[in-house]
């Protein structure tokens, strides 16, 4: 058994701990977020498909396709991703309390990248996932990136 195919019934397990969490105390939120999602998305990006992963915390992109395309790869369990500069692709999954993703948005950066709000103060630009979305069915498959693994 790949190391992969634990990843999901593991995920599960945090959201479980986290409903659990919330329930002993009401009004508190205990999401899943920061480095942890992060991270989680790339290791299902690097498996789904097939980019080398860059070392962490590489400014603009994480990984690169076995054909050279440079990919910043954004997870999240919100609604919206920030974005610090224009990556050449970028890869936007949303992970879910089943311990699988949803592919958001896969094609090139420019494209989200123009339809990024205004700079806020922490040096992000914002966009929502019900943009990514609607972008993402512009684009025609040849410019994407290919999924590899189902």
């Amino acid at each position: 058994m790949k190391a992969i195919d634990h990843v999901p019934q593991l995920i599960s397990q945090l959201y479980e701990i986290v409903e659990d969490l919330e329930g002993l105390f009401p009004g508190r939120h205990f999401t899943l977020d920061g480095h942890l999602v992060g991270s989680i998305g790339e290791v299902f990006a690097e498996y789904y498909y097939e980019i080398r992963l860059s070392p962490a915390s590489m400014e603009t992109h994480d990984g690169v396709t076995s054909d050279g395309k440079h990919v910043q790869i954004k997870a999240t369990q919100g609604e919206r991703i920030g974005l610090r500069s224009r990556p050449d692709y970028l890869l936007v999954l949303k992970i879910l309390p089943s311990g699988t993703c949803e592919e958001i948005y896969n094609g090139p950066g420019q494209l989200a990248w123009n339809n990024t709000g205004k700079l806020m103060k922490n040096g992000q630009r914002s966009i929502s996932l019900t943009k990514l979305r609607e972008l993402f069915r512009q684009i025609p498959i040849e410019f994407r990136l290919s999924r590899l693994h189902t």
